[in-house]
């Protein structure tokens, strides 16, 4: 069972920068591909990024490529997101989740935070 917990969403005007965090409890996070999903009022949850639990492998949403980078600390049980030349369409809830295999679809997660939000400003 793993329990996760995101912090750091905020507001921050188009073009800006903010990190959002998530912090994981529970057993074995380091056999964990985390991801970051987000969803905006009215549309389905969408995948952001992701990053495999040994490797630190990852991948991007084509929307973010170039401006957000995902990446984690094992040993404090952390995943990171750092979104730069945020634009407003990137407003959103912003999830984390845990899963044992790498995916890009939520259904591929079998744990998930309680969201952040993250308001973008034009």
């Amino acid at each position: 069972q793993v329990q996760l917990v995101e912090s750091g969403g905020g507001l921050v005007q188009a073009g800006g920068s903010l990190s959002v965090s998530c912090v994981a409890s529970g057993s074995a996070f380091g056999s964990y591909a985390m991801g970051w999903f987000r969803q905006a009022p009215g549309k389905e949850r969408e995948f952001v990024a992701a990053v495999t639990a040994i490797s630190g492998r990852t991948d991007y949403a084509d929307s973010v490529k170039g401006r957000f980078t995902v990446s984690r600390d094992n040993a404090k049980n952390t995943v990171y997101l750092r979104m730069n030349s945020l634009k407003p369409e990137d407003a959103a809830v912003y999830y984390c989740a845990a899963g044992r295999l790498f995916a890009v679809t939520p259904r591929g997660y079998n744990y998930w935070g309680q969201g952040t939000q993250v308001t973008v400003s034009s």
